[in-house]
């Protein structure tokens, strides 16, 4: 027993004497620190680590900032201050944090492409997806070796979880790709088959419609790929096509076929009940020849005629607009898809950007001189464009070139070590840009400890596939709500209905002392939506009610988002304590959505659209034609990059004093990005 009891007292004394410093020793400070002030700044630092990973950032800034009094100038303490900073949403502090950090030798390539991510994003002229040349990232032929895997594939829809379907001309099915590129399922369709399937779109309620070209028919499946049925057959008459090429679909779910034989656009209901026609010669439209792509943005049809070159453009009735492109703009033009607001088109061996406020063609991307042929062009979830180079039988995946230099943005957001030596990870993975990386499977993530590989990591979770959002709803209480107690209770009763029993919803009231009234289920508010108790006044705080909705909701479900019911335009005293920028950024860099609601006729005030257009939020109006259902839809179908992952340590932990380091890199085709923190086991 002795024996035993000296054998542990040597063993923690060479765990004392050979155990690696938390902080550098060899810093030049203004006053050489004291063993005393280390073990200080370790405990500090310690705690505010510890309260970052709760999501109490004001607590961890004052915690690294007292580490730092004790030892001034120390990198890795800057480094979480930045951090710390950045998830308040004070990016400029953060900025300051980092550049003393990599001033100081700190953080290297990982640390200054972060900093540039950030500063790119604060500037007053971002890259956007409609000014930048796409170059090819990947491409995947017909064949693998000697085995073929396809023939003549013809078009593509993108899916919101980062896969995409294909159709196969030549071989008479649909492929269903991952993000990796891997064929996860294919399809042939009806009993009988496809019948040289041309083009594969994705409906609003998650089916997959599909035009079949010699068989003169659609077909509609599960978001699966299963049949469901088919509708249309061959003729001149209405509901009837000869050759049915690309398809689109309006807000109303209404489907409009390109009838290449007929030289018209054929109009069915979701249901697939034969509407109207259009597209023949009338008044001032002088009649397609070759209907050869069709979208519908904003509730105008946009229609290219392939031998013309020309974009026309029709009201959803089919009643002609006007050209939107005169003939001999974009000769061979293939397809038209929707984009942010605007037109994808391909022709030839080049894919488009068409703007449709002005009118004008950037060309996007070009497959070279050799012989190629672009029949799609479609914009997928993640970025990148997606090309069918048909003559070649390809799929060509193209991404920015900034993001193949660049790499991309990885952030671990949080490590829960309390299970020790089980640790979980949430990594964040998204573009240059902002945009959320979805449909990421655990090949595509590596974890390291101190750059040595762990060997039993697993992907646990994905947010993009989570159907359940939380959020807050904040109510404005000035003078004016006190008069429409009755239309504040209608809102909050239609919001709850429309979570459909799912998440929580925070109630705050933005009075002069915002006040959280309380976290609400949805059948809470449904039965007794009389939840508001703060007076009304005319000193009524907006920032101060934003700041607190969005803090509820830190440690809440990852897709949420914050509810604005208000009447007033905000003034200059709502942005006293918090301006703009600092709420866009707190909201936006925890993966928080603002959607203002207005109570009241009229343009929505520019805070708000700012707010909402930075944070990936909508504005929307009390009476809206579809009512507020669509806002939570929009939170739940939003895509998100969170990611899980769990493994277990092999670091020595001294007894939950040790610093333990973890990192994660992230590899999608010919892009990758990277991430290193590191955590607390807990105390022994």
């Amino acid at each position: 027993m002795r024996l035993g009891i000296k054998f542990y007292k040597i063993a923690f004394i060479i765990l004392i004497l050979f155990s690696v410093p938390l902080f550098s020793q060899d810093k030049n400070f203004t006053d050489n620190p004291s063993s005393s002030d280390k073990r200080v700044a370790a405990e500090e630092f310690r705690r505010g680590v510890q309260a970052y990973y709760r999501g109490t950032f004001n607590e961890a800034v004052l915690l690294f900032e007292k580490a730092l009094s004790y030892l001034p100038g120390e990198s890795l303490i800057l480094d979480w201050l930045g951090k710390a900073y950045y998830s308040s949403g004070i990016e400029g502090a953060a900025l300051s944090q980092w550049e003393f950090a990599e001033a100081a030798g700190y953080g290297g390539m990982l640390l200054k492409n972060k900093m540039e991510i950030l500063k790119e994003s604060r500037s007053l002229t971002p890259y956007s997806s409609d000014n930048i040349t796409y170059v090819e990232n990947s491409s995947f032929t017909s064949h693998n070796g000697k085995v073929e895997l396809f023939r003549q594939p013809l078009s593509i829809a993108a899916i919101s979880d980062g896969s995409f379907w294909m159709t196969a001309y030549g071989s008479n099915e649909l492929l269903h790709f991952n993000v990796n590129g891997i064929i996860l399922d294919r399809t042939r369709g009806p009993i009988q088959g496809f019948d040289r399937p041309f083009d594969v779109i994705a409906l609003s309620d998650g089916n997959l419609l599909v035009s079949e070209f010699a068989s003169d028919r659609l077909s509609l499946l599960d978001k699966n790929g299963s049949f469901i049925k088919s509708f249309g057959k061959r003729g001149r008459g209405n509901g009837e096509l000869i050759g049915p090429q690309f398809l689109a679909e309006d807000g109303y779910g209404n489907i409009y076929v390109c009838d290449f034989g007929n030289a018209r656009i054929v109009v069915f209901s979701s249901a697939g009940e034969p509407l109207f026609t259009f597209g023949n010669k009338s008044g001032l439209f002088g009649g397609f020849t070759a209907p050869s792509g069709i979208a519908v943005v904003d509730g105008i049809v946009y229609a290219a005629d392939a031998v013309k070159g020309a974009v026309y453009t029709f009201d959803t009735a089919g009643n002609f607009i006007q050209a939107l492109l005169p003939e001999g703009t974009l000769k061979q033009i293939e397809s038209l898809r929707e984009w942010n607001g605007n037109l994808v088109a391909s022709a030839g061996n080049k894919a488009y950007l068409i703007d449709i406020a002005f009118s004008t063609v950037t060309e996007l991307t070009s497959l070279g001189n050799a012989p190629a042929k672009i029949t799609a062009a479609v914009p997928d979830v993640n970025g990148s464009l997606l090309l069918i180079d048909h003559k070649n039988q390809t799929v060509e995946i193209t991404s920015r070139i900034n993001e193949l230099a660049g790499g991309l943005f990885v952030l671990i957001k949080k490590v829960y070590s309390d299970k020790f030596p089980e640790v979980l990870v949430e990594v964040s993975v998204q573009n240059r840009d902002g945009k959320q990386i979805v449909g990421l499977t655990q090949d595509n993530f590596i974890i390291t400890e101190e750059n040595r590989p762990v060997v039993d990591y697993a992907l646990t979770g994905s947010s993009y596939l989570n159907k359940t959002c939380d959020i807050a709803v904040i109510v404005e209480r000035s003078p004016d709500s006190i008069k429409e107690k009755a239309l504040i209770e209608a809102a909050l009763k239609e919001i709850a209905e429309a979570m459909q029993g799912k998440g929580k919803i925070n109630l705050i009231s933005a009075s002069s002392v915002p006040v959280l009234e309380g976290k609400f289920s949805p059948a809470d508010l449904i039965t007794m939506p009389n939840r508001i108790k703060a007076p009304a006044s005319a000193d009524w705080k907006f920032d101060l009610a934003l700041r607190l909705a969005a803090g509820e909701l830190i440690n809440a479900e990852q897709k949420r988002a914050v509810l604005f019911l208000n009447f007033s335009d905000p003034n200059s005293d709502n942005f006293k304590q918090y301006n703009l920028n600092d709420l866009a950024a707190y909201m936006k860099n925890n993966n928080i959505s603002f959607y203002p609601i207005s109570l009241k006729k009229g343009a929505p005030a520019s805070e708000m659209s700012y707010l909402a257009k930075k944070t990936g939020g909508k504005t929307s109006y009390i009476y809206a034609e579809k009512g507020l259902k669509p806002i939570i839809d929009d939170i739940i179908e939003k895509p998100l990059g969170m990611y899980q992952l769990k493994y277990t340590s092999t670091m020595p932990t001294d007894f939950g004093r040790a610093f333990l380091p973890v990192e994660v890199e992230v590899q999608l085709l010919k892009r990758s990005g990277r991430d290193e923190i590191g955590y607390f086991a807990p105390l022994e």
